[in-house]
């Protein structure tokens, strides 16, 4: 829905009905994320993707039909590639997802306002919709999730509660996906199927040394989506005029900043370190700190003798071969990078391989799906 917010708040405000149709569950080579929307205005227009263009009439129909009529109830609806019928809405890319597809209004989703504010001002919110069976009385109803407090119901305060545990550990995590309960709640269930859009603030990347290097790992990270801070001791170095890109530009001792971050809960399990000094004096300090943290990634740049004093040096302050594990160095896949825009894109790659489970190698020579299932499994 984030990438639909603006239109669909300005809609709703405005009293019209709108047909909202959002990505809740993929297989294989789907083209598009859950949580992806396509969304259809009360003339007709289109905004947003649900597939990259392979479904997109389909479903766009089924949209206009469910924002047209008041009494039209959600679909759920699955796509995947058709051998039956080659004139089938179908994923040519191959893949398969499930769309799901709701009237959104001032009276179906009364809660968007407010939900729409917490988006916009970076504070987690989650919004929970059962989405099957369709003949359950819980069959669209919604619940909202913030760290503190929800709004709206499934009918069952029993189900509320489990599903409002259950978001709140999805949004500390950045995940969305599908939960799976018993009628009244129970966990161990599969009666009903709920899916929890969760909107969390961007994931971070810290940037550690303020090198050329860095500037280009800082505009590659805001281009990912990452909220990307620059830190480095030197304030001769550490300027906003030199990182352009950079969410905020910190002047401190790197281990100090890290480990006041972590210490303040600013610090968490989507979190990418970029260890770019390659100084003994920086680097040091800051891998004892980040490799006992549990960020996402923490990559060091430097020659594979750098590299090798580094470890040795680490060792003599007692990590583990266990934490030395986890480090990525000398930082980044093997692309044959040169210039500091190649280099941030070789770490930039070995950050989402990291991430999605890829090999980093070429897809020509990999067989099977070229899409990876991710971390969030249906529960």
């Amino acid at each position: 829905m984030r990438d639909v917010l603006d239109d669909l708040l300005r809609w709703w405000a405005q009293g019209a009905t709108t047909g909202l149709a959002t990505v809740v569950r993929t297989w294989q080579s789907a083209p598009r994320r859950p949580g992806a929307a396509m969304l259809v205005g009360p003339g007709g227009e289109a905004v947003g993707s649900v597939s990259g263009g392979c479904v997109e009439a389909a479903v766009y129909e089924i949209a206009q039909q469910v924002a047209a009529d008041p009494a039209a109830a959600p679909a759920l609806e699955r796509y995947g590639i058709s051998d039956e019928d080659a004139y089938a809405a179908a994923l040519t890319c191959g893949g398969t997802i499930e769309v799901f597809v709701e009237q959104v209004s001032r009276e179906t989703f009364p809660q968007l306002g407010e939900v729409a504010a917490a988006i916009r001002e970076g504070r987690p919110v989650a919004v929970a919709t059962c989405v099957e069976p369709a003949d359950s009385p819980r069959y669209g109803r919604r619940l909202v999730v913030w760290e503190r407090g929800t709004a709206g119901s499934f009918g069952s305060p029993r189900l509320d509660d489990a599903v409002a545990d259950d978001a709140r550990g999805l949004l500390a995590a950045g995940r969305t996906g599908m939960l799976h309960y018993g009628v009244d709640g129970e966990r161990r269930g599969d009666a009903i199927t709920v899916f929890v859009n969760a909107y969390a603030p961007p994931a971070r990347m810290i940037v550690f040394g303020a090198i050329d290097f860095a500037a280009a790992v800082a505009r590659i990270g805001r281009f990912l989506g990452y909220h990307v801070t620059v830190c480095d001791a030197r304030p001769v170095f550490a300027t906003t005029r030199r990182f352009p890109a950079a969410d905020e530009v910190v002047v401190q001792w790197p281990h100090r900043y890290l480990a006041g971050e972590a210490a303040a809960g600013r610090v968490d399990e989507r979190t990418v370190l970029c260890v770019l000094t390659h100084d003994p004096k920086f680097d040091v300090p800051l891998l004892e700190v980040a490799l006992r943290l549990p960020v996402a990634y923490v990559g060091a740049m430097g020659s594979r003798r750098t590299h090798d004093d580094r470890t040795a040096r680490l060792r003599e302050h007692g990590m583990t071969e266990a934490e030395l594990g986890r480090l990525r160095a000398p930082i980044g896949l093997d692309l044959g990078a040169r210039t500091p825009e190649e280099t941030a894109v070789s770490i930039a790659a070995e950050i989402i391989a990291v991430r999605w489970g890829g090999t980093g190698a070429t897809l020509t020579d990999v067989p099977g799906p070229i899409h990876h299932q991710g971390v969030l499994a249906d529960r």
